[in-house]
């Protein structure tokens, strides 16, 4: 799959960074990188 790197996508370095950020927890962090774009764009909508 093109732009992916070892399983993870732009989506989720994204989600986990904006996750991480905003919530300082590793669980948090996991729980949205799975999410991957649908936690971005709920982060970018309700922020």
């Amino acid at each position: 799959m093109k732009g992916s790197i070892g399983g993870f996508t732009l989506g989720t370095v994204i989600a986990v960074a904006l996750s991480w950020g905003a919530n300082k927890s590793i669980l948090w962090a996991i729980i949205h990188g799975f999410l991957s774009w649908i936690y971005v764009i709920y982060y970018l909508l309700m922020k």
